[in-house]
This record gives C-alpha cells, sequence and structure tokens, in this order.
C-alpha cells in the first residue's frame, strides 16, 4: 500500500525587504535633514523680547473692539485713511498694515478690509502678536 506524500503548506514570507527599504530610506532621509540646519553657538544667548512694551507699527491702521480706527493717534474711516495714504505716497496702498484688536468680531474685520480693497487698497497684512509657548 502506497501512502501519498504530504503536501506541505508553506506561509508565503513576510514582505520585510520593504520594510528595509522604507527604514533605510528614512535614515538616509533624516541624516540629510540634520546636515542642512546645523545648530546655533553653543555660547550664543537670544535676545529676550519678554519685557517689551507692546506699540503698534508706526504706519499702521488699529482697529478697536467696537471698530473704530485709528491711525497715528487720531480717530478715521477707511476712506480718510486711504485719502491720507494717497496724498503722502500712493504706492503705500500697494501694502496696508492692519493692527485689529483680539475682541474685534471677524466679521466687522472682514468688512473693513472688503472696505479698504473697494478703495484701492492692494495688500493688507494683519499686524499679530507672537505666542510662544513656555
Amino acid at each position: 500500500m502506497r501512502i501519498p506524500p504530504r503536501l506541505s503548506k508553506r506561509s508565503k514570507p513576510e514582505p520585510t525587504i520593504a520594510l528595509i527599504n522604507i527604514v533605510f530610506l528614512m535614515l538616509i532621509f533624516f541624516i540629510v535633514a540634520a546636515q542642512i540646519a546645523p545648530p546655533l553657538e553653543g555660547d550664543l544667548k537670544l535676545v529676550s523680547t519678554a519685557e517689551l512694551e507692546n506699540r503698534e507699527p508706526p504706519d499702521a491702521l488699529v482697529v478697536m473692539p467696537d471698530g473704530l480706527m485709528k491711525y497715528r493717534g487720531a480717530l478715521v474711516t477707511p476712506a480718510h485713511y486711504v485719502t491720507i495714504k494717497q496724498e503722502s505716497n500712493p504706492d503705500e496702498l500697494k501694502s496696508i498694515r492692519l493692527v485689529p484688536d483680539r475682541e474685534l468680531a471677524a466679521v466687522k474685520l472682514i468688512d473693513i478690509g472688503n472696505e479698504l480693497r473697494s478703495l484701492g487698497a492692494e495688500k493688507i497684512m494683519l499686524v499679530t502678536e507672537q505666542g510662544l509657548a513656555q
């Protein structure tokens, strides 16, 4: 009597080559990235700005929480502000610095920006405070 040979069920090998290739490429990437940005000098001490007094930029349009606008300490409307800028230097209307109060409603800020654009402002930059986690 003849016994049939056993059919062995071989499992497929794990695709470890692909995983090794990915890890190798990541290693190369991090080695190259570390060479691009050299660290700061060890004895270098950066300037601390924690004690600075907060002031708006001198030629910025400041928007108060209630929507009133000030330019160089005087109350202005967007149309009056654009007129002042056009009289002093028409190129200054290419970019306007706007300093909104934190409590100003976003809808009001968008309305002011749209009004300034309709009066001829090309670029409106918002001046904000950078918060650093410590």
